[in-house]
């Protein structure tokens, strides 16, 4: 059974149609937003981590359903007047991305904590991004991106 439901999705308002069993995951990637990754299906991967409401959330975990009213952000939305987001830049001038599967949600995740604590500590980004696996980094570049993104936010130096 097909039902229609409003969605913000990187700040635009748009009707959708969804079943009652897909997940925001399906429903994401049938709009075209293919940064947000189809890896488990059992919220243990990242790789579809999306902002709802501002919280990081695994989108394959989330009935679409449930989402009605509510505000998603993928990474297509992060970019400001063709800037990326500090910490997608960052992700560059580390080295954090290879094959750039995880990245989107790893990213989506890091955004969680800088919005949460402008201050992390090495610690604190290995913890919030322990649900991101990645086959190809080994996680180091990663964790310095998310620190870096951090320094930069707060008017420091890049990396």
């Amino acid at each position: 059974m097909s039902t229609t439901i409003t969605l913000t999705i990187n700040g635009t308002e748009r009707p959708v149609a969804v079943e009652l069993g897909d997940s925001l995951l399906e429903v994401l990637r049938r709009e075209g937003f293919t940064s947000v990754k189809h890896g488990c299906d059992t919220g243990d991967c990242g790789a579809c981590a999306v902002l709802l409401d501002g919280d990081a959330v695994d989108s394959c975990m989330i009935l679409a359903i449930s989402t009605d009213g509510r505000a998603v952000t993928t990474v297509e939305g992060l970019e400001t007047d063709g800037h990326l987001h500090p910490l997608q830049q960052a992700m560059i001038d580390t080295g954090a991305v290879q094959c750039g599967f995880c990245t989107p949600g790893t990213v989506m995740t890091g955004i969680d904590l800088l919005s949460r604590n402008t201050d992390p500590t090495q610690d604190d980004v290995k913890t919030a991004l322990a649900g991101n696996l990645c086959r190809c980094t080994g996680y180091v570049k990663q964790v310095d991106a998310v620190l870096a993104a951090a320094r930069q936010m707060k008017g420091g130096p890049d990396a």
